[in-house]
């Protein structure tokens, strides 16, 4: 759901994370984060904690707070990303190819250069 569906409330975003795929550290700015686990394992580092979820896990972010994450399992992860506020759900329109609803894409690295020249227009900061 985008920022404009719900009137700038919030953006929740599906992510079908391949096995050994995950981000690279960077904080939000404007938004506070939301994992939740609907398949698979996955870890959230946020702080200076570890979070390890399976499927029904849930960590909530503040904004301004170093995170990432990452699939160390064999199997691919599904899981919902919620801002909120709305507005992150274009960064990944923009930095990314749209997937096919429930499919994992090929694994591939971040682009790192490209990241870094969305994040001021997307309030966030590779840290």
């Amino acid at each position: 759901m985008s920022k404009a569906q719900s009137n700038g409330e919030f953006s929740l975003v599906e992510c079908v994370i391949p096995d050994g795929a995950g981000t690279p550290p960077h904080r939000h700015h404007n938004e506070s984060e939301t994992f939740f686990v609907l398949e698979g394992e996955l870890v959230v580092m946020a702080g200076d904690e570890e979070y390890e979820l399976q499927p029904g896990g849930l960590v909530y972010v503040p904004k301004g707070t170093r995170h990432n994450f990452l699939n160390r399992s064999s199997r691919t992860v599904r899981m919902l990303a919620l801002f909120s506020p709305g507005g992150m759900d274009g960064l990944f329109t923009d930095v990314g190819k749209p997937g096919v609803r429930g499919a994992a894409a090929p694994p591939e690295p971040p682009n790192l250069e490209l990241m870094a020249r969305v994040a001021v227009q997307y309030g966030f900061s590779m840290a």
